[in-house]
C-alpha cells in the first residue's frame, strides 16, 4: 500500500527534549511546525500526525499550552470537550478510510512532548494480528512515506466527514 520510511529516532528524541514545544508553534503559525490540519476552533486543534504509521494518523490538542489531564491543568468540561473531539475525530476517520478500529492514546511525558495530546489511529482493514496494536503504531518500525498531496487529501477526507 504504502512504502515506509526509516525514522531517525536519535534526532526525535534531541527535537521533543530541547526544542520548543511543536504543538504551541503549531498554533501560533511557524511553517516550520505546520501540519495538514482536520479540525480547529478557538479552544482545540486536530492535526495529521508528521510520522504516521497509519493512514489518517491524527493528534487532538488543546491550543493552550496544557500538560496534564487533570493536576489543575484542564478543567472537566474542557476535558469532556476534548473528548468529544476525540470521539468525533475517530468516528470521521472510520467513515472517511473505512477503519476497522480505532487506538486512542495520550502519550507524553515531562521530559519531551509535555503539551497535553491524544493519538487517535484508525487501523484499516486487513491488517494481520502480528502487525497491529502496539506494532501498528510503533514508529521504529518505519512510518508511512505519503507524498504531501495524499497526506492533504486524508486531512481533507477526515475533515469532511467530521460531524461536530
Amino acid at each position: 500500500m504504502y512504502a515506509k520510511a526509516p525514522f531517525d529516532l536519535d534526532a526525535y528524541v534531541r527535537r521533543i527534549t530541547a526544542g520548543p514545544c511543536f504543538i504551541c508553534r503549531l498554533v501560533a503559525g511557524d511553517p516550520s511546525y505546520a501540519h495538514h490540519v482536520v479540525y480547529e476552533d478557538d479552544a482545540a486543534i486536530a492535526f495529521l500526525n508528521k510520522y504516521p504509521t497509519l493512514a489518517g494518523y491524527t493528534l487532538v490538542c488543546p491550543k493552550a499550552h496544557k500538560e496534564q489531564i487533570g493536576a489543575g491543568d484542564l478543567t472537566l468540561d474542557e476535558h469532556l470537550r476534548l473528548q468529544r473531539l476525540v470521539f468525533a475525530v475517530a468516528e470521521a476517520q472510520r467513515r472517511a478510510l473505512g477503519a476497522e478500529r480505532i487506538y486512542v492514546l495520550s502519550l507524553g511525558s515531562q521530559q519531551g512532548n509535555r503539551h497535553l495530546h491524544w493519538h487517535v489511529a484508525p487501523l484499516p482493514p486487513g491488517v494481520p494480528p502480528e502487525d497491529q496494536q502496539f506494532a501498528a503504531l510503533d514508529v521504529t518500525r518505519g512510518f508511512l512515506a505519503l507524498p504531501d498531496a495524499e497526506m492533504a487529501a486524508i486531512a481533507s477526507r477526515i475533515a469532511a466527514a467530521l460531524r461536530i
